[in-house]
């Protein structure tokens, strides 16, 4: 499913964000990324929806070698990959509507299945009288369930999440990863970076640690062990 085999991640300004990474996920996986800040978290994660490239090692993902991805099929990639951000990532002038439906016209997909596939994911989210709203006029905890909407409108394989309840209060941090429990019990195959000892510790999944850039844990059902 994913697989990243002696993979290196060097920046321009000389900073080694991954030290030599070996990882396997399989489909249907729910997976932590755990670790201290300026781990190699973040890198771990863009390497997986190539926002970055590696600089060196090989990295497969839906049995494409991203190394050998040209350009323009990056876009076709990413219809499989969902991804959910911290600060939402919402079109500020477009209705929340708009915003999930969006990630369906760039693919060109018939306007009758879009209304149906957006109000049907609008009402698993638990937003379908919020269609007409603007992100301006939602709560931080809607926003983030548009995010969610409009990263599953597409039934992607996979979603990656960074930091999705980083900006959240306790209580709606529950509500999104109560969410996330049953977009992966439908076979969806869940990635999500966090620092979240409480949620990580509560609902227990596979924990992979990353520390200077390397994997110093990887564990079925683990537990965060890092101070915050």
């Amino acid at each position: 499913m994913i697989k990243m085999e002696d993979v290196y991640k060097t920046y321009a300004n000389g900073v080694t964000a991954l030290n030599g990474v070996n990882i396997e996920i399989d489909q249907g996986e729910f997976v932590y990324i755990v670790g201290p800040s300026g781990a190699g978290k973040s890198t771990f994660i863009k390497l997986m929806y190539r926002e970055v490239k590696p600089t060196t090692g090989k990295i497969v993902i839906n049995n494409k070698d991203m190394s050998e991805l040209k350009e323009k099929e990056v876009p076709f990639l990413r219809r499989n990959i969902g991804v959910i951000f911290q600060d939402f990532k919402l079109l500020p002038r477009l209705s929340v509507y708009e915003n999930i439906a969006f990630a369906l016209e760039v693919i060109e997909e018939s306007p009758r299945n879009i209304r149906k596939r957006v109000m049907d994911v609008l009402e698993q989210v638990g937003l379908k009288n919020k269609a007409r709203f603007i992100p301006d006029e939602l709560s931080g905890g809607e926003q983030q369930r548009v995010s969610v909407a409009r990263a599953i409108v597409n039934h992607p394989k996979v979603v990656i999440a960074d930091e999705p309840t980083g900006n959240l209060d306790p209580e709606t941090s529950w509500g999104i990863m109560r969410l996330f429990e049953e977009i992966n019990a439908s076979g969806t195959t869940i990635i999500m970076a966090t620092h979240s000892k409480e949620i990580v510790n509560t609902i227990k999944k596979r924990v992979i640690a990353v520390e200077d850039g390397l994997i110093v844990r990887d564990e079925h059902r683990g537990e965060y062990g890092y101070e915050i």
